[in-house]
């Protein structure tokens, strides 16, 4: 696993919970944490609960049966293809890459390795999630007319929130755009289906921000939010949305689906519910997804008793995991990680153009 900050600790902790929690998951050794620091990095190894450590992911990437790449995201292309051609499966944090010809190089290394690979999609892992879209599939919303996405959250509200590798374009590749919008287009594509088109438009309202290591300021290179109208390969419409900088939220992340017979609602911020509109039409009524028979249930706690966001990561783990260990194929792959990318590369040509621009061109 290369990285152990705050992606690193939620995968470590679910690696730990699989065996406690689901009965038929694969045996997992935590073997080798990759990083710069000597010291941190002892420290995280011995925290997470990893064997050993390394300095250069070069040196051990064709040793493991798996390799996680949970780097800042331009770290993600050349460790991530470098274990590919050496055939070892891997699961990258989203977005796929910095820029879509990185994306586009992933991709076509996965696809020549022939291995499983995951993108670190989690929310489709979300209970509410995955019964919202057995409800579409089940044709209960009818037609699919309408999608809603929007994801917000206020950490850089302060100006003076310090610079880090988020805000910097070349390291980053987008803001708002690639850190939060990246989930919204997988749920867009997941729940409702591929995107054609869109007319994006992007905003960055700090353009310089005190630098870490607290010696002077850097420049904001990246968006601070966009917004970004979208049309579906099926005819359906939608509106896309992601702010770093909106007071007061979190990690709001809701999703509407709007059909000719029904609709659905989820926030993250309560994601152990999904608002349906009733059979009536009176409104919505919110439904706890927390029965033993609701998806991934099976393996929790009695009916009622709530999960939290790290349980997404269990869930995607023992999903991605299982593929390695069966051979089989895992989605969200790196072909979803590409399609997303090429949604959020066109958003931001839209905005440079001023027009709307079609998805791959």
């Amino acid at each position: 696993m290369l990285g152990y900050g705050f992606m690193g600790e939620a995968h470590a902790n679910a690696f730990a919970r699989l065996p406690m929690f689901v009965d038929d998951a694969p045996a997992v050794e935590r073997d080798v944490l990759i990083g710069r620091d000597e010291a941190a990095l002892a420290e995280a190894a011995d925290r997470l609960g990893f064997a050993r450590t390394a300095t250069d992911w070069r040196e051990v990437v064709d040793e493991v049966d798996a390799f996680y790449n949970l780097g800042p995201n331009d770290v993600h292309p050349e460790p991530t293809i470098t274990a590919l051609e050496a055939g070892t499966p891997v699961l990258c944090e989203k977005p796929l890459a910095p820029t879509l010809s990185a994306a586009e190089r992933m991709a076509t290394a996965a696809a020549d390795a022939g291995v499983p690979t995951g993108v670190g999609f989690n929310y489709r892992y979300v209970p509410a999630i995955q019964y919202a879209k057995e409800l579409i599939e089940a044709g209960e919303l009818g037609e699919i007319r309408q999608f809603r996405g929007r994801y917000l959250q206020d950490w850089l509200v302060d100006p003076d929130a310090p610079a880090s590798w988020r805000t910097d374009a070349e390291r980053a590749g987008s803001g708002a755009l690639g850190d939060l919008g990246a989930h919204t287009v997988d749920l867009a594509r997941f729940l409702v289906g591929e995107i054609e088109r869109v007319s994006g438009q992007t905003t960055t309202f700090v353009d310089e921000r005190p630098a870490a290591d607290g010696t002077g300021t850097e420049p904001v290179t990246v968006d601070d939010a966009y917004g970004a109208q979208v049309r579906f390969d099926n005819g359906a419409a939608g509106t896309l949305e992601a702010s770093r900088v909106a007071p007061g939220r979190k990690n709001d992340h809701t999703i509407e689906v709007e059909g000719t017979e029904g609709a659905v609602r989820f926030s993250l911020e309560r994601l152990n519910e999904l608002e349906v509109l009733g059979s009536e039409n009176r409104g919505f009524e919110t439904v706890l997804v927390t029965e033993t028979d609701d998806p991934f249930l099976d393996h929790w706690w009695p009916p009622g008793h709530v999960l939290g966001w790290e349980h997404t990561f269990v869930h995607e783990n023992d999903a991605f995991l299982s593929a390695v260990a069966d051979g089989t194929s895992y989605s969200p792959g790196f072909a979803d990680g590409l399609a997303v990318q090429r949604v959020l590369d066109a958003i931001q040509a839209s905005d440079e153009r001023g027009e709307w621009v079609a998805v791959g061109q």
